[in-house]
């Protein structure tokens, strides 16, 4: 019986992967099954959280040295496409400096992401705020307005 029920479940999975796999790009699929950089950080230098119009909350963490982005990381608690954003937000971020992270836009991550549908636009507005966010509240803190600096 659990071997009957193990086979089911790789069978649909196999067919939601392929359904998805008309849909989207391998990169956004890949992004979405395996994103990099997500978790929790701790110390992280900046953090932001935002929720998104279709209620999806996303929150970027940086670790900055020398205004290069050492590390960004991400948590979501959205759909499939608002991870892969933020996994992409967060890759493309890495080892920039600031000041070039601030031009992350949202056409770059879904340009990274090889696109996505209309209806999923959204995804990658919501990780270029977020991840902009961030980066302001570092400036803030930098520019001395204090540790608590939230935007």
């Amino acid at each position: 019986m659990s071997e009957d029920i193990d086979r089911l479940a790789k069978e649909l999975q196999a067919a939601v992967i392929e359904d998805a796999g008309e849909i989207y790009s391998k990169k956004a699929l890949r992004a979405m099954m395996e994103p990099e950089n997500m978790g929790e950080m701790e110390a992280a230098d900046a953090d932001a959280l935002t929720k998104g119009i279709c209620g999806d909350r996303m929150r970027i963490y940086l670790k900055i040295e020398n205004d290069r982005i050492e590390r960004a990381a991400f948590l979501s608690d959205g759909c499939g496409t608002s991870i892969a954003c933020g996994s992409m937000a967060t890759r493309l971020a890495t080892g920039k400096t600031v000041r070039e992270a601030m031009g992350i836009s949202p056409a770059e991550i879904l340009d990274g992401l090889d696109g996505l549908p209309d209806s999923h636009i959204h995804c990658s507005i919501l990780a270029s705020i977020t991840l902009q966010k961030a980066i302001a509240q570092y400036l803030l803190k930098k520019e001395g307005m204090g540790e608590d600096a939230r935007i």
